[in-house]
């Protein structure tokens, strides 16, 4: 029964398929003397989540438990309204609109959560709406975070695999602010997704292989871990570098990343990502330019999230999946 101090939350207590989460009801949190509650309408269900949920990686489970999880609210990435503040936080009042990502205390899969101010938190620029704003943060950092490490130049070639994820699709629009040269590898039957975000030529990857083209890259962006640095590194330039967001066949990208830091010429690299407010105010300013739009599959509500975990699990989603836990 939820109660006026009660709140919903979708609770895990133990690793497994989307069937573990369920609807419960928690006492709401209350801040601490620096921390904000936020009341949350939006959040998605994304590959962080699903990806601690599952503990497909046993790795994860070092942070988030062993045998059993630690945090029982899943939910990195969200957007809503701070409800209230702690005595002595400065930066954000009751009222204000704002998303966020946090991957370390999460808690978005309820209708209210609780984080310290100086957490990755900004607020929602005008003209951007709340469902927008949840699915500004999560695939974005991950793309600026690999973006950064390839450490490339204005009018560079990049080629994006997986173009139309979550990770992907803010890729293309994070290069193309940068004045990057960009290839989108997806099917063709979803070009259309990613028309006006700033891709200056199309692959679709049942009918052409990137890597026997005979066209070089400054940098290949594997967004969803389906290529390999066997294939890349034919397609790379001297110079050129190559980047998954995935561990790689046997785990070779994380060591073969460590073996390349002694190397010259081509390169596999695997930076480890971060967030940071300053980051997510990047993302904001370019939402509220129009340079970043976040490309959004389909709404599902909060009652509806095992279905929603379980449309994310077959792979086939097109961008963010969002889940309206509150209406605005």
């Amino acid at each position: 029964m939820i109660t006026p101090q009660h709140m919903r939350a979708a609770v895990y207590t133990q690793y497994g398929p989307p069937e573990v989460l369920s609807i419960q009801s928690l006492p709401i949190p209350s801040p601490g003397e620096h921390e904000l509650r936020i009341r949350v309408l939006f959040t998605t269900v994304n590959r962080t989540d699903c990806g601690f949920r599952s503990a497909e990686y046993v790795i994860s489970r070092l942070f988030s438990g062993l045998l059993k999880p630690r945090i029982k609210v899943l939910g990195c990435e969200f957007s809503g309204i701070i409800d209230a503040v702690g005595s002595g936080v400065t930066r954000f009042k009751p009222g204000d609109a704002v998303f966020g990502f946090n991957d370390k205390r999460f808690g978005a899969y309820a209708e209210f959560m609780v984080l310290h101010e100086n957490d990755a938190i900004v607020k929602i620029p005008p003209g951007v709406s709340f469902q927008q704003a949840a699915a500004l943060s999560e695939g974005a950092h991950y793309a600026l975070c690999i973006i950064r490490a390839a450490q490339l130049k204005e009018r560079q070639r990049v080629l994006v695999y997986g173009a139309t994820g979550a990770i992907g699709s803010a890729a293309i629009q994070l290069l193309h602010a940068l004045n990057i040269e960009v290839t989108a590898v997806c099917l063709s039957e979803h070009f259309g997704l990613l028309e006006n975000k700033g891709v200056n030529r199309f692959i679709d990857y049942t009918k052409n292989d990137y890597s026997t083209e005979g066209i070089q890259y400054d940098f290949v962006f594997d967004a969803v871990g389906k290529s390999s640095w066997g294939k890349a590194k034919n397609a790379l330039t001297n110079q050129g570098k190559y980047i998954s967001t995935e561990l790689g066949k046997n785990g070779e990208n994380i060591w073969k990343a460590i073996l390349h830091k002694l190397k010259r010429g081509k390169r596999l690299l695997f930076p480890l990502p971060s967030v940071s407010a300053k980051d997510l105010q990047y993302f904001a300013q370019l939402a509220a330019t129009h340079q970043f739009v976040p490309l959004i599959d389909r709404v599902y509500n909060f009652d509806e999230i095992v279905e929603a975990t379980r449309y994310v699990e077959q792979g086939k989603k097109m961008g963010n999946v969002i889940l309206r836990i509150a209406q605005p």
